[in-house]
């Protein structure tokens, strides 16, 4: 049995987070609430089937072979689709209830975290260490 670390190049990670971005700024500055489905439906697509569209569209465009490019964990990038994924499918259910400040709160979030990513901070690679932080500091108690 191997040990093997899956990771994901940095350019598709970086795509993602960029359809992400766009996805959540077109759908709220045009009110057409359904653009949100092209994350989600990715993220879903991502988490339960272990293919992301986006990624797979974006990754004939590399220019080096996958390994030459800076790799991003891929469980990591599973947690924060998580979160993406939730944010957006709440956003959405919330628009299609009426419950609009609700809907903004949570599509706001993962719009902003997306756009934070793209600057180089991983708010979800935060919450997950601080997780495994506490986690780790109350099995020693």
């Amino acid at each position: 049995m191997t040990d093997e670390i899956r990771s994901i190049p940095r350019p598709l990670v970086r795509t993602n987070q960029w359809v992400i971005l766009l996805s959540v700024t077109t759908a709220l500055l045009t009110g057409q609430i359904w653009i949100l489905l092209i994350p989600l439906a990715a993220g879903l697509s991502g988490l339960l089937f272990n293919f992301n569209p986006v990624m797979r569209l974006a990754k004939p465009f590399l220019k080096k072979k996958p390994s030459d490019y800076i790799p991003e964990d891929h469980s990591q990038q599973q947690f924060n689709q998580v979160i993406a994924v939730v944010c957006l499918g709440l956003g959405l259910i919330s628009f299609l209830l009426g419950w609009n400040v609700v809907g903004y709160i949570f599509t706001l979030m993962v719009g902003l975290a997306s756009f934070i990513a793209i600057l180089g901070f991983c708010i979800g690679c935060f919450i997950l260490f601080q997780w495994k932080r506490h986690s780790h500091q109350r099995s020693l108690r």
